[in-house]
């Protein structure tokens, strides 16, 4: 009988133990919400991404010639970028250095009919 008690009162003290650093823990701090300038935002870039990658599947299917590909492509790849890099969040519309800039040469198509 006193086996009995004296498990119990082991176990009791095990749960003790354990859950005392989970009861003094302190709750979380509340998730904070998007505001409407970062929801706007991530729609952009959403935006952009679908508009040059549809561009890039138009011209690889023949729908979209070299020279309006070559035409159409820069400025989606500018504002793809600057959506990326936040530019356009902070009003920023200058070039920066690290924005790349691409000769005809690199934009020639990869299709093997060429």
């Amino acid at each position: 009988m006193i086996e009995l008690v004296l498990a119990a009162l082991l176990a009791a003290a095990v749960v003790v133990f354990v859950a005392v650093p989970f009861l003094r823990a302190e709750a979380p701090p509340p998730l904070a919400e998007p505001g409407q300038d970062d929801l706007a935002a991530a729609e952009e870039r959403d935006r952009t991404l679908a508009e040059l990658k549809e561009l890039e599947f138009d011209h690889r299917t023949g729908k979209i010639t070299d020279e309006d590909y070559r035409a159409l492509v820069q400025p989606l790849r500018r504002r793809a970028a600057q959506t990326l890099n936040g530019a356009a969040l902070s009003g920023k519309t200058a070039e920066t250095p690290s924005e790349q800039h691409f000769s005809e040469g690199s934009l020639s198509s990869s299709r093997p009919d060429r």
